[in-house]
Formats: C-alpha cells, structure tokens, sequence
C-alpha cells in the first residue's frame, strides 16, 4: 500500500522534530490532521468583505 502525503506529512513533521511516534498513535493521527484540515477549509472559504475588522480585545 503506497503511502499518501499525509503519511508522508505525519513522517516529515516528527523527523523534524525528533518526536517519536508510535505506530498504534498513526490512525488516530491521521484522523486528526485531517478533521484539522476540514476545519481550516471551511474557515478559508468564508468570504469576508474587505471592510472586516478583527473582533476587540477586552481584557480585565
């Protein structure tokens, strides 16, 4: 079964950053970066005016 470029992603990402990664963890890995990026999908194809302003920052 050749591997998919999230695998691929899930590899390079945890070379990088000298995380070991259990191969049990891998699916559940998976599924999350992909939801993420469902997410992130529908977040970007929200059309926004060019008039938006980011919301205020109220702080106590």
């Amino acid at each position: 079964m050749p591997k998919d470029d999230l695998d691929e992603l899930i590899d390079a990402v945890a070379a990088a950053l000298a995380l070991p990664l259990d191969p049990a963890w891998l699916p559940a890995i998976k599924a999350n970066l992909e939801t993420t990026l469902k997410m992130a999908q529908t977040v970007e194809e929200f059309p926004l005016s060019d008039e938006a302003e980011p919301a205020c920052v109220f702080r106590a």
